[in-house]
């Protein structure tokens, strides 16, 4: 049986997660942070909703590593059928669904990823920039390629890793 996973109050802020969701033993949730169903949190993930709130939609993956925070202004929202992929940072940003945050990346203050887009690995995407739907976000700082995601490209990682919540609920074991 795993041991009890590290979630939790901040006063009033409690954080709301799906019971279909799977969060990892060694993830961190604090405070005003809602986590969608079939949505998973790996390993060193810290998803830190004191200032303000964290939404996880719906079949989102935040893999190990990843800082999500917001402000009292500004939400961090990240949508349904997305991947964040490992030591990412959000903080008061807007993710839509179908998107891939690719490992290490950072997205600061405001800035809004549409639909189907991508956020290459370690790229940094600065304050009120805007990627739009099927574009790339890529270097530091990220410079926008419009039109170059393919309908579905991101779906096939959704998939692996919603299944890969099922078989962790199922088969890890802590044993040491």
């Amino acid at each position: 049986m795993l041991n009890a996973m590290p979630i939790y109050r901040l006063g009033n802020r409690v954080p709301t997660i799906d019971p279909s969701a799977f969060i990892h033993p060694d993830a961190v949730i604090i405070g005003a942070v809602t986590v969608g169903p079939h949505s998973t949190i790996w390993p060193a993930a810290v998803l830190r909703g004191d200032y303000g709130s964290i939404v996880v939609g719906e079949r989102t993956s935040v893999q190990d590593g990843t800082v999500v925070h917001a402000t009292a202004e500004l939400p961090t929202l990240i949508g349904s059928e997305c991947v964040v992929g490992h030591l990412a940072h959000l903080e008061g940003c807007v993710v839509e669904d179908n998107v891939l945050v690719g490992s290490g990346s950072i997205l600061l203050h405001r800035v809004r990823v549409r639909r189907h887009a991508i956020v290459g690995a370690n790229a940094v995407v600065s304050n009120d920039t805007e990627v739009p739907s099927y574009s790339m976000a890529l270097g530091v700082p990220a410079k926008v390629f419009a039109n170059r995601v393919a309908e579905g490209a991101i779906q096939p990682a959704v998939e692996l890793y919603v299944q890969n919540g099922i078989r962790y609920r199922q088969e890890l074991e802590r044993i040491g």
